[in-house]
């Protein structure tokens, strides 16, 4: 494919995008080894670029039964720091507190975020709290931020929901046409550690997967940093290294 060709099937993108493309051999797939040994050759940014992986599921998340979502706590974390908001009362509040949390309250915090206050990642609430919250369900489902007792964030068990929250529990869940999309590390976190992260969210995917799906159910997967294109990684090197097969 000539650069005219390349220009035009990828859109405006820089001398340093296509560098970096000019690594990634065409039509290949990548072991999980190759792929992430390739990362620190097409990261091309000057930040510390995100490392994301992207996987193709066969299911259709329009019928409920095949949703396929949860959260894990990456071996690695993901290299963030995670602002940690938590709902709760009297003994609970001052366990969420001492747990770590950055900002704990009940009825105020609420009100807060429905004047427009929204600076935190993660949100943990008490049970005896989700009647309140619903009052900002709206504000905080679009933004996938609302409690949900299935990904650990609805619990009295505050001390271990922070602690994990703080460490870098992830969430993944499929979008539109069966994708699931997740951020795995830094670039900065070396090809062992991104390995060791992508093998225990593709181990959980893996564990994850609806009853009701039929047919092939790990279609594709690509690996890529915030800036760069991606590389697609052979799906049965990444169940081989999960140990799934």
């Amino acid at each position: 494919m000539s650069e005219t060709e390349k220009k035009k099937r990828l859109g405006h993108h820089g001398k340093k995008y296509f560098s970096s493309l000019g690594k990634i051999e065409e039509g290949k797939i990548y072991s999980v080894e190759e792929a992430f040994g390739l990362i620190p050759a097409i990261a091309y940014a000057k930040f510390d670029e995100t490392v994301e992986a992207v996987f193709c599921l066969g299911v259709d998340p329009k019928h409920s039964d095949q949703m396929v979502r949860g959260a894990i706590v990456l071996p690695n974390g993901i290299g963030k720091s995670v602002r940690v908001a938590v709902l709760a009362k009297g003994e609970k509040a001052k366990e969420a507190q001492a747990a770590g949390a950055d900002f704990v309250g009940a009825d105020d915090l609420i009100e807060k975020i429905t004047g427009g206050w929204m600076e935190f990642d993660k949100m943990i609430a008490t049970p005896d709290m989700m009647v309140a919250v619903s009052k900002i369900g709206k504000i905080l489902g679009p933004r996938g931020l609302m409690p949900n007792p299935k990904l650990g964030t609805v619990t009295f068990d505050l001390a271990k929901a922070v602690k994990e929250q703080k460490l870098g529990k992830v969430e993944y869940r499929t979008e539109k046409a069966g994708i699931i999309h997740v951020a795995i590390g830094k670039k900065s976190f070396g090809a062992a550690k991104l390995q060791e992260n992508f093998v225990a969210l593709m181990s959980a995917i893996m564990r994850a997967k609806p009853p009701t799906s039929k047919g092939s159910y790990l279609k594709n997967i690509t690996v890529s940093t915030t800036m760069s294109p991606g590389i697609a990684v052979d799906p049965s090197s990444a169940l081989v290294a999960s140990g799934l097969a």
